[in-house]
């Protein structure tokens, strides 16, 4: 399959400038979690940065659209392999998250034709990965359950995981420091950290 046909099919990748990769964003109010999530207080979705600056652009907002309605389309998995397999990093979703169980069953397709790319997928949908073990999953993916509570730490739930605090000092994630860039740090797609802390933002 040519690249431009894959991008026709998959609405296209984006191209998140914190990542050393491209990623994948549909609409952040698609979340099914974490729209629910958005309408608390203290939780890391209220006030989501997917839900306002470039990402309200009615151009962004269209190409979102057109990736969501994409995902049942079924030459979906053999299109995205063709955009993803030459990038050595991919992230799942800078916007957005995992809309079914028969979404992740084709993002873990995705990764397994594509072992030469290391994916890093964050996620609140905790519904799927209770149906899941962790050792079914890619050794080239890693899923990180996100706390949905800032200043949460990790849970019991999932092997890796994420959260948010509002303490500096608590802070792992390097970006903020270097120009909200990741530059060198691949903390979010190694499989030897266990948690990551990000700051709230």
């Amino acid at each position: 399959m040519l690249k431009k046909e894959a991008r026709l099919i998959t609405g296209g990748l984006s191209a998140p400038n914190k990542m050393p990769g491209p990623s994948i964003n549909l609409p952040a109010a698609a979340c099914q979690t974490g729209q629910l999530l958005a309408q608390v207080e203290g939780t890391p979705c209220f006030g989501c940065y997917a839900l306002k600056g470039r990402y309200r652009f009615p151009n962004v907002i269209a190409a979102m659209s057109r990736r969501l309605q994409a995902l049942t389309n079924p030459r979906w998995v053999e299109a995205m392999i063709t955009l993803v397999k030459d990038h050595p990093w991919f992230r799942w979703h800078d916007s957005g998250d995992i809309q079914s169980a028969k979404h992740l069953t084709d993002i873990f397709e995705v990764c397994k034709a594509t072992p030469d790319s290391q994916h890093w997928c964050p996620t609140q949908e905790r519904k799927h990965l209770t149906l899941l073990d962790p050792e079914v999953v890619p050794k080239n993916l890693m899923i990180r359950l996100s706390m949905s509570k800032i200043n949460g730490g990790p849970s019991k739930a999932w092997p890796w995981t994420s959260s948010v605090s509002t303490d500096p000092k608590q802070v792992t994630c390097p970006a903020s420091k270097q120009g909200n860039k990741c530059r060198s740090c691949r903390a979010c797609w190694d499989h030897d950290v266990a948690h990551i802390v990000y700051p709230k933002h």
